[in-house]
This record gives C-alpha cells, sequence and structure tokens, in this order.
C-alpha cells in the first residue's frame, strides 16, 4: 500500500519569516510600538505563537526585521526613482521632493507613520542605528546626483524635520512653504562657492 502524502506538508521558513515579518509592520501601525507583542504579530500573521518567538525571540528583534525590510524598501525606491530621472534642472528637483513630501503627509501618510515609527525606535535601541544609517546614506545617494554633498546633507536634514513635523503636528506644512524651503536649500548659490576673503589675504 503506498503512503499518502501528508496533509500538513512543511512551511517554507523563508516564507514564515517574511509573513511574521509582515504581520509585524501591520501590527506597529495600528498599535505603535508600545502596542507590539509576539502575540499580536502571531494572530495577525495566523501562526502559532511559537512560530514567531522561534524566529525572533525578543520584541527587539521583530522592531529590527521591521526597520531593515523597511529600509529595503526605501532603498529600491529611492534607486528607481533616480533611475528614471537621470538629468533634473534645480527646479524640477525641487518640484518633484516637493511632491514626495506632500504625499507623505497625504495618500502615503499611514506607510509613512509606520517608517518613522521604526525609525524613532533607534533612539532607546543602539542596535537599530546602522539600519537608520542605511537610511541616511540612501537619502544622501538619491540627491547626489542632483547637487552637491553639503547641499545634498542640508536638504535630507529638512526633507526628514519637514516630514516628522507633517506627521506628528495638528495641520502639516503646505506645499507653498515646502517648497519655499527647498527652494532655498538647492537654489546652487555661486557665493557659497567663490573664496573667502581671508583665503585671499
Amino acid at each position: 500500500m503506498t503512503a499518502q502524502p501528508s496533509s500538513r506538508r512543511r512551511r517554507d521558513p523563508e516564507r514564515r519569516i517574511a509573513e511574521i515579518i509582515a504581520a509585524t509592520e501591520r501590527v506597529i501601525a495600528a498599535r505603535g510600538i508600545e502596542g507590539l507583542t509576539h502575540r499580536a504579530v502571531a494572530e495577525d500573521a495566523g501562526v502559532p505563537l511559537g512560530a514567531t518567538t522561534y524566529h525572533f525571540a525578543t520584541k527587539d528583534d521583530l522592531i529590527q526585521a521591521a526597520l531593515q525590510q523597511a529600509y529595503e524598501r526605501y532603498a529600491a525606491l529611492l534607486k528607481d526613482w533616480v533611475a528614471r530621472r537621470p538629468d533634473l534642472t534645480a527646479n524640477q528637483h525641487i518640484v518633484l521632493l516637493t511632491d514626495i513630501l506632500m504625499e507623505c503627509f497625504g495618500p502615503n501618510r499611514e506607510y509613512q507613520a509606520l517608517e518613522y515609527e521604526l525609525y524613532l525606535a533607534a533612539l532607546r535601541r543602539p542596535a537599530l542605528r546602522p539600519v537608520v544609517d542605511q537610511y541616511a546614506e540612501a537619502t544622501l545617494s538619491a540627491l547626489l546626483p542632483y547637487t552637491d554633498l553639503s547641499t545634498a546633507r542640508a536638504a535630507a536634514d529638512a526633507m526628514q524635520g519637514l516630514t516628522l513635523r507633517g506627521l506628528a503636528s495638528t495641520h502639516p506644512p503646505g506645499r507653498a512653504e515646502v517648497e519655499d524651503i527647498l527652494r532655498r536649500i538647492l537654489t546652487p548659490n555661486p557665493a557659497l562657492n567663490a573664496p573667502s576673503e581671508a583665503a585671499g589675504s
């Protein structure tokens, strides 16, 4: 008599890990970092509680996996964005970056809030800081094709501040304000490249 194949096939471990990480993101989006538990993730993912603790022993392990995945998604989006826009004038760059920020306050608000929730978790979790460093490097890499390093750093910091204010405040900054701030940073200023009087004396 031929043995029947088991109806309970072993689940692909990589797929299960992906399901747990995705569930972690959904739980954080709904409840915040403080509401994240292994039990909540297991219920959302539809897996046994032991599966979450087997792959991610601590809550911080879950947070780190979700942050890493969020970073990889962010970096891929930036890389694609730049690849599709090899040449931009300063004005085009300003307008397009403003478009991105306004989407953060509108259609993409839920995802952006999740990303910042994970990002800010690094304040009290040093193990997460290398991933946060990767975020900063990815943002600079996406700005550098269009401007110099100092300007890219200023723009990156301004965009981060604007995004956080837009997500956390009662009234997010309007398009005119965002565009004005970015224009002041990204408009080329020849005076910055001129040698100082002290250097010439």
